[in-house]
């Protein structure tokens, strides 16, 4: 078990500290075997899949997501989904009440005329409108129990990279899962839909399809425990690594525990490489996670910038061989509020091809320069240092 210090422990033949059984300890769950993974490494293939995926279904469609909008994405989804309900395919819904707070009723209502079962998740209360912080910030499509979609992309426009005007788009990435995994999301999503107060799922298992594959594990954050497990699990691998780190998140504001573990890997000679936004469609939040920028580079890490899009991703790879594809950041909400959707892939091959991404991506940044870093505005810093503040007391 973890504990405050970093547990002695020498790499074993294959260069890094990292073992499944660790991670199985800390999650409380068994990684997952034989399965089929392949990573979305852009809003284009992303969401052809999803619209393959939905027009393949035969009996059950399970969706669940932060943001639906109805806008050009949403519309075609939703026309997706209303043929498959017609057709007696079981769809289900469910959506985040702030996170689609824009999207109209009567997108909604149409959906549910046409036989999609729709759910809100943390709709707004009067009597306790302190409780709207906490959102589902799940990502997740599951297709007749045998195939699945996950990541850090949302139904919307920008995440697919589709605009009738040329606009900014946003940079994400996804999973394709098929094989077992796929049965435990549907459990898992199943758990989420009737916390909601949705009816029964009815759906007749498939016989199970067996995938000569990868091992993968979800980390879904449903509850304050399993946020718990999710922290300690990023600890972990952060302290276990032995030769490289590779980081991509939105929002990067760590709390004290990994933001110190991360300046030790560095430290001890770990290659570690932050990918953050060069803009950010939340100002303060990226302020606030500039202010740890010049520990971070003292230490020895190296930070870029991503230009060109608005940098959405949420991925990490760990010694070349343990990589985590999801929803959460690295921030206070994230990691203490939200519900949130990952899943781990301990496999050498996968995480190759998640360097090779993180790789192109780096070709579309600028390196933070330590000189040139603090020479940067005054003002600069004093927004840094406010939102800092402000962040640490929400």
């Amino acid at each position: 078990m973890m504990n405050g210090h970093a547990l002695p422990f020498m790499p074993g033949p294959d260069g890094t500290a990292l073992r499944k059984s660790s991670v199985e300890n800390i999650l409380g769950s068994h990684f997952i075997e034989n399965n089929k993974v392949r990573l979305l490494k852009n809003g284009h293939e992303t969401f052809q899949t999803i619209f393959d995926l939905v027009s393949s279904a035969k009996e059950l469609i399970c969706i669940e997501f932060y943001i639906f909008k109805d806008d050009d994405t949403g519309k075609k989804l939703a026309a997706l989904l209303k043929e498959k309900a017609n057709a007696g395919v079981n769809v289900y819904l469910l959506y985040d009440h702030f996170g689609s707070f824009l999207t109209s009723r009567g997108f909604w209502s149409d959906l549910k005329n046409a036989g999609v079962k729709v759910r809100v998740s943390h709709p707004f209360k009067w009597s306790s409108p302190r409780g709207y912080i906490y959102r589902n910030h799940q990502k997740l499509l599951i297709i007749d129990g045998t195939k699945a979609v996950t990541g850090g992309f949302n139904i919307a426009d920008e995440y697919h990279g589709y605009f009738k005007k040329r606009k900014l788009t946003w940079r994400d990435t996804g999973i394709y899962l098929e094989g077992p995994v796929a049965q435990t999301l549907l459990n898992i999503f199943q758990k989420s839909w009737s916390t909601w107060k949705g009816e029964n799922i009815t759906w007749n298992p498939a016989h199970k399809i067996l995938v000569n594959g990868v091992p993968v594990i979800p980390i879904f954050a449903n509850s304050g425990r399993a946020r718990r497990r999710m922290r300690r699990l990023l600890v972990y691998s952060i302290r276990n690594a032995r030769s490289s780190i590779l980081l991509t998140t939105a929002y990067f504001i760590p709390g004290q525990r990994i933001l110190r573990a991360l300046v030790q890997a560095a430290k001890r000679g770990v290659s570690l490489k932050l990918l953050l936004p060069g803009e950010s469609d939340v100002q303060s939040v990226f302020y606030a996670g500039r202010s740890h920028f010049s520990r971070l580079l003292k230490s020895g890490a190296e930070i870029y910038n991503y230009q060109g899009a608005v940098l959405h991703a949420k991925t990490a790879v760990f010694d070349g061989c343990w990589s985590i594809v999801g929803s959460a950041n690295f921030d206070y909400q994230s990691l203490r509020r939200n519900e949130e959707s990952n899943v781990g892939v301990f496999d050498a091959a996968f995480s190759a091809h998640m360097t090779e991404v993180f790789q192109t991506d780096l070709q579309n940044s600028l390196k933070v320069d330590a000189g040139k870093w603090a020479l940067r505005p005054l003002h600069h810093k004093i927004l840094e240092k406010l939102f800092s503040l402000i962040m640490k007391k929400l």
